[in-house]
């Protein structure tokens, strides 16, 4: 606020005193060191990794390069797959998602159980982003996240994923693109990410658009999927908290909390408050503070929220399986 970047009212719309800022290392490389400290916790080495997927929204350093091969790379996971997913905010659920499919997939060889890592990373740093107005609603903070996920789960895994659900309303991508033509070269248009312009120009010309109720129905309906695939029903008393997306203290009081409360009778937690939007990694550090602070005894249940531009939204039903918390 001190350099008039945000007016009060805006600054306690968000509800973040401070966000967090990464200073010296490149996003991958943020990638590489909590991938160690996730095998480190679960004492797995590298080499084991089937599969290593990472998903990022912002730029990872390097034009026509590959994110996830570098980190496989350095983490030392030699026969691992690297995959990539880029779909902006909501990556990290849907890798999630994907990785669980790929390790579940049918094995000729009924080997041991598979083993599989997801990483997010992302730096906001100017001059191509303002974290704190390069959109509405949301501030960016700079972090990474790591999980491990093992098909079939074992006795040791702190979490079980249950399900996994993810809905797209693909109409809306305008929203962040606006009126701009397709460019040649990253920025040709402005030298900073401005996502309010390509909101306000969309919904100029859809002034009929109702945002509000298309994300209800989709936040109704992943937490109707997610719940089904899970098998539990939504007045289940395993299910004990639904954490969300680290957006804006205002936007999820006005759009998420109101439903989420009509559909499940859970305690709704925000963890952004001291990250801001961590871009691609909501999802992954949610399940860390559920680890963390050991909030799910075994059988107790938790939704996962994540959300992004395109749009899509996710639910993960995660399970506490009494291993060992995280540290």
């Amino acid at each position: 606020m001190s350099e008039g970047r945000l007016r009060i009212r805006d600054a306690r719309a968000l509800g973040h005193e401070a966000l967090p800022v990464a200073v010296h290392a490149a996003a991958p490389e943020m990638a590489v060191s909590a991938a160690r400290d996730a095998l480190a916790l679960a004492g797995t080495g590298a080499g084991r990794l089937d599969a290593l997927c990472h998903a990022w929204m912002y730029y990872q350093g390097h034009d026509l390069w590959s994110p996830p091969h570098y980190i496989a790379h350095e983490v030392g996971a030699r026969r691992a797959l690297p995959f990539g997913i880029q779909q902006v905010c909501n990556g990290g659920a849907v890798a999630i998602e994907l990785m669980a499919a790929y390790l579940a997939r049918p094995d000729a060889s009924g080997g041991p159980s598979r083993r599989g890592m997801v990483t997010t990373a992302d730096r906001f740093v100017e001059p191509g982003f303002d974290r704190w107005t390069s959109d509405y609603g949301v501030a960016y903070g700079d972090g990474s996240t790591a999980v491990l996920l093992r098909s079939p789960a074992g006795p040791g895994d702190p979490l079980v994923l249950r399900s996994a659900a993810t809905i797209a309303v693909p109409e809306l991508e305008r929203m962040h693109r606006g009126a701009d033509p397709f460019a040649a070269t990253p920025r040709e248009r402005r030298e900073k990410v401005d996502m309010r312009t390509t909101k306000r120009a969309y919904l100029h010309d859809q002034r009929d658009l109702d945002f509000a109720a298309i994300n209800e129905r989709s936040i109704r309906a992943v937490i109707s999927t997610a719940l089904r695939d899970a098998g539990v029903r939504p007045d289940d008393s395993r299910l004990q908290y639904a954490l969300l997306p680290r957006f804006g203290t205002k936007l999820l009081g006005e759009n998420w909390v109101p439903v989420i409360s009509a559909c499940v009778q859970v305690k709704i937690e925000n963890f952004g408050q001291g990250t801001g939007h961590l871009g691609a990694g909501d999802a992954i550090a949610n399940m860390a503070e559920l680890m963390e602070g050991a909030l799910l005894a075994p059988g107790e249940m938790a939704l996962i929220f994540s959300a992004g531009a395109g749009f899509t939204w996710s639910c993960l039903v995660v399970e506490g399986s009494g291993g060992p918390p995280a540290s």
